[in-house]
């Protein structure tokens, strides 16, 4: 019985629906018609003349501006038969100008002729539009555009002309910071690059503050809002703090190739951000390994000193090698943000090394070094992406200084490469790939100023800082699989080729192993197994390196 009910409660909706025919004068009239798209079926009287005027706008939008509808008839208790004459097709309009600057019409691709400029009907309402929008970011927000006096100039074409109303030119008077009003208001100025009294253009606005989220310690929480009155505009910024200290550190041990027993090495890094809302970042390093090596660096970092666009870097290193040397780094430069990505910096490196076992050797000898320095860093961040925060790193370092002992000074230059980029194939594979290097010039060398590299940040497989070379490659690998949000396994495949010129070497080392990665409340917990090996070496499991580390966020 419901059933039945139902299926006649059915009818009797469709009872009332009414349908719609639309017909031209001529059968090509009546294919243009049916081409458009409309809607034949209806629910009332009223839906059919809102549908046969929406019929018409797109008539005029393929530039038949002549149509008209000559009559609608009922032809049955539910059927309506529309009669439309299309008239004459209109394919452009010349649009002419007087007092409007022309680089509107560039930015938007249109080029001046004699006083006028060239639309097809079909991109009109859209140029306009532009052209709108165009005035408004000029700080004319209010403004409005029309055309006049139109005129058919052939059965083809029209010509008309444009007028333009124009108000007032906004500029900004004042920025207000919502949700975190502690905002730096250098990287307002420098970083977004919105300051008051610039003329109001909401577009560049927009495009500016969605660089927020290249910030490590901000991010946009919404799109800035303005709020005009009649003598000023005020511009609103949502913006929220982020966490950006963090702690990183592992535990790695392994066999010792001489004596056969568990040896264990570590690190400690902290990086302190923004903790008195000026951008300002601090960095402390201290790592200690089998190899009786123990290094500490602090790096502070001012950007936007004096509310100026440049900023200031400074880092101070100290290394000592169990009983043989200690070397003091100690470095200053200037750097500016081109943008949100872009870092170039200029400076001043000095090294002073200590021979600590008073002995007679020719290649571990006390020396001062110094170095005038060029930097350039691009990074480009995917925050969306909790386990693999940045996509993208590379910076570049460039020296030319002298060193300097008791016997003779030698002139020398020096470069340094570390990039890396990530490959994402799709949401859950990826492919790692990092180069890293570094290459000392010289005509000579000590033993106490070659680079060290190996272990976890470097070759995988190999002992911490335990290889010394004047010029080095490293290629890092991984194969990423992201089980879930929070958690992946990864490959390791690892290749180097580095030269020591002291004792005439050159070799190549690879490395090969796998690891995880989990995304905890604490932070990021990261394992791996690696062996690494030399050219003419095979692979020992007795030479095999477990690394643990994790990385927290406060």
């Amino acid at each position: 019985m419901q059933l039945v009910f139902w299926m006649l409660f059915c009818n009797f909706i469709n009872a009332q629906s009414l349908h719609l025919n639309v017909k031209g004068t001529n059968e090509t009239e009546s294919k243009i018609i049916d081409s458009l798209g409309y809607k034949k079926k209806l629910e009332n009287y009223k839906a059919i003349q809102t549908e046969l005027i929406s019929l018409q706008q797109k008539l005029n939008n393929l530039g038949y501006l002549e149509s008209k509808l000559e009559r609608l008839q009922r032809e049955t208790d539910s059927t309506y038969i529309a009669h439309l004459q299309l008239n004459n097709k209109y394919n452009f309009v010349h649009i002419y100008i007087e007092e409007v600057k022309k680089d509107f019409f560039k930015n938007i691709n249109l080029k001046t002729l004699d006083g006028y400029f060239i639309v097809s009907i079909a991109e009109l309402e859209t140029t306009l539009e532009k052209l709108n929008n165009e005035i408004a970011n000029s700080g004319d927000p209010f403004n409005s555009i029309q055309l006049t006096d139109l005129q058919k100039t052939n059965d083809s074409t029209l010509s008309a002309n444009l007028k333009i109303t124009s108000n007032k030119i906004r500029t900004i008077d004042g920025i207000v910071i919502k949700g975190y009003e502690k905002f730096p208001k250098s990287y307002t100025k420098h970083f977004l690059k919105i300051k008051t009294s610039q003329t109001f253009n909401l577009s560049k606005i927009k495009q500016q503050t969605n660089l927020l989220n290249d910030l490590q310690f901000a991010n946009q929480i919404k799109e800035p809002e303005v709020l005009f009155t009649k003598d000023s505009t005020t511009l609103y910024l949502y913006i929220e703090k982020k966490k950006a200290n963090s702690f990183d550190g592992f535990l790695g041990f392994g066999t010792n190739a001489e004596n056969q027993k568990l040896e264990f090495d570590g690190y400690l890094d902290l990086s302190l951000i923004n903790n008195l809302n000026y951008g300002e970042s601090l960095k402390l390093l201290y790592k200690s390994d089998e190899n009786e090596q123990r290094t500490f660096n602090v790096d502070i970092s001012l950007p936007y000193l004096f509310k100026s666009p440049l900023g200031v870097n400074g880092r101070l290193n100290i290394f000592r090698r169990d009983s043989s040397f200690v070397n003091v780094t100690q470095s200053a430069n200037i750097f500016y943000q081109i943008n949100s990505r872009n870092k170039l910096a200029i400076g001043i490196e000095a090294i002073n090394s200590s021979n600590l076992l008073n002995s007679s050797s020719t290649t571990l000898i006390d020396y001062n070094s110094t170095f005038y320095q060029i930097d350039y860093s691009y990074t480009k961040q995917q925050y969306y992406d909790s386990l693999f925060p940045t996509n993208f790193l590379f910076e570049f370092s460039t020296g030319l200084g002298n060193r300097n002992t008791e016997s003779n000074k030698e002139n020398q230059t020096n470069f340094q490469l570390n990039s890396f980029k990530i490959f994402n194939l799709n949401h859950r594979n990826s492919i790692y790939t990092r180069l890293n290097g570094a290459y000392l010039n010289s005509n000579n060398y000590l033993e106490n100023e070659l680079y060290r590299f190996g272990g976890i940040n470097s070759i995988r497989g190999f002992e911490e800082n335990s290889i010394l070379a004047n010029l080095f490659t490293v290629l890092n690998t991984e194969y990423r699989y992201r089980l879930s949000n929070n958690l992946y396994i990864h490959s390791v495949l690892d290749a180097s080729y580095f030269e020591n010129q002291l004792n005439s070497t050159k070799e190549k080392l690879f490395g090969i192993g796998f690891g995880f990665g989990l995304l905890t409340n604490t932070g990021l917990f990261r394992l791996n197994y690696s062996n690494g090996k030399t050219e003419n070496q095979k692979f020992k499991f007795s030479d095999s390196k477990v690394h643990i580390s994790i990385s927290s966020t406060f």
